[in-house]
């Protein structure tokens, strides 16, 4: 992979990581264009290089990220009950994180099997923006009263779990299964972005284990330092400004304009797939 393909696989890596448009799957369409072959690195890349998109949020939400619960824990709560109150925040983001983990381990290589195949993420990219067009009217507006209980979160856990499926859209999933919970859109898409933190960060370290403890695949870790660190700046620069956009125009306008965006190029990708296009994955 060249420094030029690592820079346009990187910006599409931030642009649409936080967007309701599924990162992995323009990942896939991306890399198609460019002809990258998709090795075990590259494979590990497109995993690797969220980790960059991930530090936009830690940095861009610093002040509510590293926070604790300054009020004062119920009257008579235990000692253990005292702690989860204090690290209120941090629960329930470990809490939403635990069905992706799960799920996660247990069909890790069905996953993979799906990322090999353009039409998964072509066909779920026109699913999720048809559900797009009307999410807004499905899911009355939310209240800003509304607390994020632990049920809550886990069920907020449980919409992420269907981003495992290239084309669905991480965001997407976790945001509208924040509305569903009685979030407001602003709301939900902020706790979307907090829990990329954890979800994206598990499934850097998964991969990056997996390449360290293989010794062939560490040699080519080693090789292609450069292009990770590259990748991760380059990701990194490109979400933060993505991130301002977004909250603001999904607030102002809802999620009919990312819909139609998503049925217009999973169309593109089909029509070019039934007119004999190659964009399987070398």
């Amino acid at each position: 992979m060249t420094i030029l393909e690592t820079i346009i696989i990187a910006i599409v890596e931030g642009l649409t990581e936080f967007l309701p448009v599924s990162s992995t799957g323009h990942m896939v369409i991306t890399q198609n264009l460019l002809g990258v072959e998709s090795t075990v690195f590259v494979k590990a890349f497109t995993f690797i290089i969220q980790f960059g998109a991930i530090l936009s949020v830690v940095v861009l939400y610093w002040k509510r990220f590293f926070r604790l619960n300054q009020t004062p824990a119920p009257e008579g709560a235990s000692a253990f009950k005292k702690f989860l109150h204090k690290y209120d925040f941090y629960w329930k983001l470990f809490v939403a994180f635990i069905p992706a983990a799960v799920f996660g381990l247990l069909f890790s290589d069905a996953i993979d099997a799906m990322l090999e195949s353009v039409t998964v993420v072509a066909v779920t990219l026109i699913l999720g923006g048809i559900f797009m067009l009307f999410c807004d009217k499905i899911f009355n507006k939310g209240s800003d009263k509304t607390e994020l209980t632990e049920k809550r979160a886990f069920n907020i856990g449980l919409f992420q779990c269907i981003s495992m499926i290239p084309g669905v859209s991480r965001s997407m999933a976790t945001i509208v299964g924040g509305m569903s919970q009685k979030l407001t859109r602003k709301n939900a898409a902020e706790f979307s972005f907090f829990l990329a933190v954890p979800t994206m960060l598990a499934a850097t370290m998964f991969k990056m284990i997996g390449l360290i403890t293989d010794e062939a695949s560490f040699n080519v870790l080693k090789e292609n330092l450069d292009i990770l660190l590259i990748g991760n700046a380059v990701a990194f620069i490109v979400a933060m400004l993505a991130i301002k956009f977004f909250i603001s125009f999904v607030t102002k306008y809802g999620f009919k304009a990312f819909g139609w965006y998503r049925i217009i190029i999973g169309a593109i990708i089909l029509l070019m797939l039934m007119t004999g296009h190659n964009l399987t994955i070398v």
